[in-house]
């Protein structure tokens, strides 16, 4: 059986490692070892984050979404009860762009939800 010599394959994976660690500072970006935990736990940061970058901009969206609607004199659960009721089927994101936005068509969906609302 031939002998297999591994240091072609070895300097690949390291080089791709070390690609991925480019920018990192001190030992981060040319130590196998250490860039090798550093990228995995850059890793675990991005997949996190992805995540966390979801929730962060619905709390934005929701926001800017009550301070619109307290403008107006309602409160943000109101104001989405109210578009329930009155079959506005716009999600936050929209409605918060619409906010900032278009204040004009803002303004009628509030009076839409308003007008909806039990009495």
């Amino acid at each position: 059986m031939p002998r297999i010599k591994r240091g072609v394959t070895t300097r690949q994976k390291h080089k791709r490692l070390l690609d991925q660690a480019k920018g990192y500072r001190g030992r981060r970006k040319n130590t196998i070892r250490v860039a090798r935990q550093a990228v995995e736990k850059a890793g675990q940061y991005a997949y996190r984050d992805r995540k966390v970058k979801k929730r962060n901009f619905r709390a934005l969206w929701i926001q800017r979404i009550n301070a619109a609607v307290r403008a107006e004199g309602l409160t943000y659960s109101q104001f989405m009860h109210g578009t329930k009721l009155a079959g506005i089927e716009l999600d936050r994101k929209v409605m918060a762009d619409l906010a900032m936005n278009e204040a004009a068509a803002f303004k009628a969906i509030i009076d839409q939800a308003k007008k909806a609302l039990p009495a």
